[in-house]
């Protein structure tokens, strides 16, 4: 603490008072009946001072901590920034900051100081493209650690604050983050006092004895909101991410724009919470649906933790005094073992370049630095143990205008990697979904292809053969969005269901599975030869497929990630019949619950969608079920023998 206290500022505590009494007489000063200075603050009146008097405290090299987000403490800044003459080698730390940093008409930064940040917004891209503020590439929840052992030195600590309570208690309000081990550490703590900042709860409370100047300010609490029409890419991004979302998970959703759109889609979902290093806007409709009600997490059931909120006055207004709400030093929400623990947790990490590796940068955009690692790194590694947990990177397949793909077979000089390829499960574009972990270097390379824009499919394909990545047998097809409108969960006999969807690359070890499950008269029956082992090339005719003449589905049961594949239909449409031969293969285990007819129907709906006249199967002759299965439903139907084999023609 400070020895010396400065006189106040001349005219500050008779202006000071003058706006207390208009608050607290409800907007209207009554000069008949002047209101005494509230006790809440008179308690604390030799403390009080003017933010240019708090600042000349600051001496010559001094690290100063800047508070975070929504809780910048600007007019501390601004203070520091016009305090003449100003203190040499003073370097200013923080995350991420609002108005931190001055500019000028031609956004060029212009600020006095050096700058220390851990994610580079749009307050600091300026500077540090001019070489006057440093990126630190590391987990914000990290940095307490090396605060307290000072590896990263904090001298001074800027924050904002709530009005005390009447036990001499401020409310760090919507920005707790780092800022306890800063306070803890400094020498000098200097608080913006902000009537207008919310008391939240959970463990975001210092006491004004540990705090040594109290500036008072009365503006609104920084606001952020997204644009109000993200796009169609961020919209059917969102959608795939919503589809994989469980009833009961635990969800992060950080700041990034598909990851907020992506809860929209959550409507017809219950029983879900929120475990977060960030809330915004996006949680208030499911909390007013009772959908965000946190009943199933395993760790501080019924709660929503975080560690600060970025949105609108309405955000501020729902979590004042609510405790429904625990805000949380960032090192205690990001610890992995509590995010690992969290019942169905679901992170998602927007990136702007991933390699076939499966590589992520989600740093770096363009060569330059962009956003930070914020917490990323644990809440993926948290997530994957998580049982049930869903780690999700999501990525637009191309920049903005189009011209380059986002997926590329090496990142590019200029994009670090931010997450190892070893972390990586779910990817997520906007034509469709890959799942990478436990994949091999081929399999990965295939499955981000097919979630490549079509444009550039061809061109990846080809690159990752030369590299070795793809073998040279390998084929690529299907150069459409994976359409998940056309996946379709059926009731089976026996109480029994399975997913119905389009075939993919990625299913081929699925399918080569299937067929090792089938008897020998099976394999006879469907492939009318003796087959032992299904080479690359054989079962990407059952899968790999073009989805104009050659189209295909697979019966899925189990998680989206390990999928068991149980039976798998596919037709090839003959153009100078417009007709369309079938085959199909179903696990033994799955026989006679009516999985055959269900894949034949699923197949029926899809061919007469595309003017197919019919299918053509060729069965063998004592296969009795598959025949009936051929023959069955059709208003015309022709059988032709043929020694050993029947064809069956049916037309719709």
């Amino acid at each position: 603490m400070n020895e010396d206290t400065p006189a106040m500022a001349p005219g500050l505590m008779s202006r000071l008072v003058q706006s207390l009494r208009e608050r607290f007489a409800g907007g209207h000063a009554d000069a008949d009946a002047p209101a005494p200075l509230p006790a809440l603050l008179q308690a604390h009146a030799a403390k009080l001072c003017s933010a240019a008097e708090a600042v000349a405290h600051i001496r010559h090299g001094e690290h100063v901590f800047v508070g975070t987000a929504c809780a910048t403490p600007r007019a501390l800044v601004h203070a520091l920034e016009t305090r003449s003459p100003k203190p040499g080698d003073v370097e200013l730390l923080h995350f991420l900051t609002d108005q931190a940093v001055p500019h000028d008409a031609q956004g060029q930064a212009t600020t006095a100081y050096r700058h220390r940040c851990f994610f580079v917004g749009a307050d600091l891209r300026a500077a540090v493209r001019q070489g006057l503020a440093e990126y630190v590439p590391m987990s914000i929840a990290r940095v307490p650690q090396l605060i307290a052992n000072g590896r990263i030195p904090v001298d001074v600590a800027l924050i904002q604050v709530s009005l005390p309570d009447a036990f001499g208690y401020v409310s760090l309000g919507v920005s707790v983050d780092i800022a306890p081990a800063a306070v803890a550490k400094a020498r000098l703590v200097i608080a913006e006092v902000n009537p207008a900042m919310p008391c939240t709860m959970g463990h975001s409370m210092l006491h004004v004895d540990e705090i040594d100047w109290l500036v008072p300010i009365e503006t609104p609490v920084i606001e952020y909101q997204h644009d109000a029409l993200p796009g169609e890419v961020v919209e059917q991004i969102a959608r795939y991410i919503s589809g994989i979302i469980d009833d009961g998970s635990t969800l992060q959703i950080g700041l990034g724009r598909v990851t907020n759109e992506a809860l929209k889609y959550l409507a017809d979902r219950s029983d879900l919470g929120i475990h977060s290093d960030v809330i915004t806007d996006a949680i208030i409709p499911l909390l007013e649906r009772g959908i965000l009600n946190g009943r199933r997490k395993t760790d501080q059931r019924g709660q929503i933790v975080t560690s600060f909120a970025m949105g609108s006055r309405r955000l501020y207004d729902l979590i004042d005094r609510n405790p429904l709400f625990s805000f949380q030093p960032i090192e205690a929400v990001c610890q992995p073992s509590v995010i690992a623990a969290q019942h169905r947790m679901v992170s998602v990490t927007q990136a702007f370049a991933i390699d076939l590796s499966g590589q992520v940068c989600a740093d770096q955009l363009d060569g330059e630095y962009y956003s930070g690692l914020a917490a990323q790194g644990e809440f993926l590694r948290g997530a994957s143990r998580s049982p049930g947990g869903k780690p999700i990177i999501c990525l637009p397949s191309t920049d903005a205008a189009g011209t380059s793909s986002r997926i590329r077979v090496q990142l590019l000089a200029g994009e670090g990697v931010t997450i190892a390829r070893s972390d990586v499960h779910y990817v997520v574009t906007e034509y469709g979904i890959a799942y990478l972990f436990g994949k091999s270097m081929r399999e990965r390379a295939i499955s981000l292809i097919e979630v490549a824009h079509p444009k550039f499919r061809a061109e990846l394909f080809a690159q990752a053969q030369v590299l070795g990545l793809l073998p040279a047998g390998q084929t690529l097809k299907n150069m459409r969005a994976y359409p998940v409108q056309e996946e379709e969960t059926v009731a089976l006999k026996g109480g029994r269901s399975v997913l119905l969807r389009p075939s993919t690359a990625g299913d081929a070890e699925g399918i080569r599975t299937l067929f090792h499950s089938l008897s020998e008269r099976d394999v006879y029956t469907r492939f009318f030869r003796n087959v032992r082992s299904l080479s690359n090339q054989d079962v990407q005719r059952l899968c790999n497929l073009n989805f104009e003449t050659e189209v295909g589905f697979v019966a899925a049961t189990g998680p989206r990630e390990n999928p068991q594949i149980v039976g798998q239909a596919c037709y090839f449409i003959d153009p100078s019949t417009n007709l369309a031969e079938t085959a199909f293969i179903v696990s033994p285990e799955w026989q006679g619950c009516g999985l055959g007819t269900a894949l034949q129907l699923r197949m029926m709906n899809d061919a007469r969608r595309r003017g197919v006249r019919g299918f053509v199967a060729e069965i063998m002759s004592t296969n009795d079920a598959m025949i009936r299965l051929a023959k069955g439903g059709w208003s015309s139907v022709s059988t032709e023998s043929m020694g050993s084999t029947v064809r069956v023609t049916a037309l719709f």
